[in-house]
């Protein structure tokens, strides 16, 4: 056969080159494990009437809304840097960046299924315990402490306005007679 106008000539990358230009003028592509999760199945998911009217619901999406672990948002890049000077084969560059993305990813969940959901019982407890007492303890005393001193909170501010009102408000308009000027010489 002839090479002809129909014959189309199909290139495939490897990898291999030592081009880093490569991805100057379109997004570089995202590696599996970091695909974006799909939506459509998402919302398709059957729920009960108890869950779609559930506080937790919007927190799924988002999970940090307040920017608290902002500090944590590490990248290979962050951690490990090549100087131009001194530079491994880029297989292993290549392997040791999946390596670290797929570790750090499944490590924090295996510890986070481990200490997370122990840690959100003892918290959920120690809460309920704290809203309790200040529901059922605290609050009360500081209302019947109220009720008993009304007369003294009465007479604390019939003090304040006999007495100690008239004296700063006189210093007031004494002080307020002052002027100063400021002048370079």
């Amino acid at each position: 056969m002839m090479k002809g106008e129909d014959s189309e000539e199909i290139e495939i990358d490897l990898g291999d080159s030592d081009e880093s230009d490569d991805y100057i003028d379109r997004e570089e592509p995202q590696p599996l494990w970091k695909a974006p999760p799909v939506l459509e199945e998402e919302e398709n998911i059957h729920t009960s009437a108890l869950v779609e009217i559930s506080d937790t619901k919007p927190l799924l999406n988002i999970r940090d809304p307040r920017g608290i672990n902002d500090c944590l948002k590490v990248n290979f890049e962050d951690v490990i840097a090549e100087p131009v000077s001194v530079r491994s084969g880029d297989r292993v560059w290549i392997w040791s960046h999946a390596l670290f993305e797929v570790s750090r990813v499944w490590i924090y969940r295996i510890v986070t299924v481990l200490l997370a959901i122990p840690m959100s019982i003892i918290s959920g407890i120690l809460f309920a315990i704290l809203s309790c007492l200040h529901i059922w303890m605290v609050r009360p005393c500081i209302r019947c402490i109220f009720v008993g001193t009304q007369w003294l909170q009465s007479l604390w501010s019939i003090v304040l306005d006999i007495i100690v009102r008239p004296f700063f408000m006189s210093a007031g308009r004494c002080c307020g007679g002052f002027s100063i000027h400021l002048a370079k010489e």
